[in-house]
C-alpha cells in the first residue's frame, strides 16, 4: 500500500472511504437536510466556532474565490500577506476580481511579521481588508501571529481579516472566535480525513455586514445564497453527496478523538518528522518556532536533484513525497504529516526519505 506523504490529498480511513459508498439520496430531501445540519454543527465544533459556516462543493481554491468576490469590492484597496504559494494566489484573485492590491510577501521559511503588516496599514489608510495564509503547505511554516493581527485590522474602522485556515483547520489549533477572526477558510482534503471536494467558509457579524454592502457580482460561490439554503437543509446548487456522506462519518470519529488530543498527535508526529529529518543530517527550509505541524518542507541537500529523489522514493519504498512549488522547485521535499496519520505512517516516511537519499548518493 502506498504511504501518501503528501500535504493533501490525504489518506482517508476505510470507514470514511466506506461511507462515500452509501446509496445516493435525495439532495433535496430530509435525508440530506439532516446530514447538512449535523456536519454544519460538528465543523462549527472544529473551527471552535458559533459564527455561521457553510459548505461549498469545491476545492479550497473556491473558499478562497468565494472569500473574495464575497469581501472584497471592485476597486476596493486590499492587503494580501504572503508567506508562499497560497499566499501568492490571494494576490492573483484579488487582480482577477479588480481589486487594488497592496502585497506583503515575507521570505520562504519566514512567518510574517505584525509589526511590518501593521506599519504597510498605516501607509495606506484606505486598506480595510487583510487576506492572510495561516498555515503555507508550500514553505512548512504556520504564522503565530493570527490573534495579534486580528487586533490591528480590528483597530481600523471597518477592518475585516479573512484567514485561509485550509492546511491548518482540524490538525492544529484555530480558535476562530477567541482569536476574532472574520472569515476562516478550510478544505475536506488536508485534515478533515475526507475526499477532495468540500470547503468551509465561516463568516462573523462584520463580514456579512461587509458582504452585503457589497456590489461585485457572484453567483455559484454567493455566501448568503448558500446561508439562505441551509437555513432550509439544503445547498443553492448540487453538491458533492458522496464527499458529505464521508464528512459526516469523519466529523464522527474527530470528535470521538477530540481536538486536544487531534493537536497533540499532529504535533508528536510533526516533532518526529522534523527530528528525523535533522538526524539524517537535513536542514528544514521553516525558521525555528515556526513550523508547521502538519507538513515540514526539508531542503534538498547541495549537489542533489529533488526530483530523484522523490522519484527513488515512489519507486522503491511505495512513498509518495511533494516537491517544491514555484521558485523552491527542485529545492525542498515536503513531508507531509496531517489528518489521518499514525507513529508507523512516520515511521515508514522517515525511512523511505533516509533509503531514497542514500540511493541518489547523499552522505550525511
Amino acid at each position: 500500500m502506498v504511504n501518501l506523504r503528501i500535504p493533501g490529498p490525504t489518506p482517508v480511513p476505510v470507514e470514511v472511504a466506506q461511507a462515500g459508498a452509501a446509496p445516493m439520496i435525495n439532495h433535496r430531501g430530509p435525508e440530506f437536510a439532516a446530514m447538512a445540519a449535523r456536519t454544519t454543527e460538528g465543523v462549527k465544533k472544529v473551527y471552535q466556532t458559533t459564527n455561521d459556516v457553510v459548505t461549498l462543493s469545491a476545492s479550497g481554491t473556491g473558499a478562497m474565490e468565494a472569500a473574495v468576490v464575497n469581501l472584497m469590492a471592485p476597486g476596493e484597496e486590499v492587503l494580501v500577506v504572503s508567506i508562499g504559494e497560497f499566499g501568492d494566489r490571494f494576490m492573483n484573485l484579488v487582480k482577477i476580481y479588480g481589486g487594488k492590491l497592496t502585497e506583503l510577501k515575507f521570505d520562504p521559511g519566514l512567518a510574517a511579521d505584525v509589526n511590518k503588516i501593521e506599519d504597510a496599514l498605516k501607509k495606506n489608510p484606505a486598506i480595510k481588508t487583510v487576506f492572510i495564509t495561516h498555515n503555507e503547505t508550500s514553505t512548512g511554516v504556520t504564522n503565530p501571529i493570527l490573534p495579534d493581527l486580528a487586533k490591528v485590522v480590528h483597530a481600523r474602522d471597518g477592518g475585516v481579516l479573512i484567514v485561509d485556515a485550509i492546511s491548518s483547520l482540524s490538525s492544529v489549533p484555530v480558535k476562530t472566535d477567541e482569536w476574532d477572526l472574520d472569515v476562516v477558510l478550510s478544505g475536506s482534503q488536508k485534515g478533515w480525513m475526507t475526499a477532495p471536494g468540500l470547503a468551509f467558509v465561516s463568516m462573523n457579524e462584520r463580514a456579512w455586514a461587509k458582504a452585503a454592502a457589497n456590489p461585485q457580482p457572484r453567483f455559484y460561490f454567493d455566501l448568503k445564497r448558500h446561508l439562505d439554503s441551509l437555513k432550509s437543509g439544503q445547498t443553492p446548487w448540487t453538491p458533492a453527496v458522496s464527499v458529505w456522506f464521508q464528512l459526516d462519518k469523519s466529523l464522527e470519529l474527530m470528535l470521538a478523538e477530540g481536538l486536544d488530543q487531534i493537536f497533540a498527535r499532529h504535533h508528536r508526529l510533526a516533532s518526529k518528522v522534523r527530528n528525523g529529518a535533522k538526524a539524517m543530517g537535513l536542514k528544514l527550509l521553516a525558521s525555528e518556532g515556526v513550523e508547521s505541524d502538519t507538513v515540514t518542507a526539508i531542503r534538498v541537500p547541495e549537489g542533489l536533484n529533488g526530483d530523484e529523489i522523490i522519484k527513488t522514493a515512489i519507486k522503491e519504498y511505495d512513498t509518495v513525497f511533494a516537491g517544491g512549488q514555484g521558485g523552491l522547485k527542485g529545492k525542498i521535499i515536503r513531508f507531509g504529516h496531517l489528518g489521518y496519520v499514525t507513529d508507523s505512517d512516520i515511521d515508514a516516511g522517515l525511512d523511505a526519505l533516509k533509503g531514497s537519499l542514500a540511493k541518489v548518493g547523499f552522505k550525511a
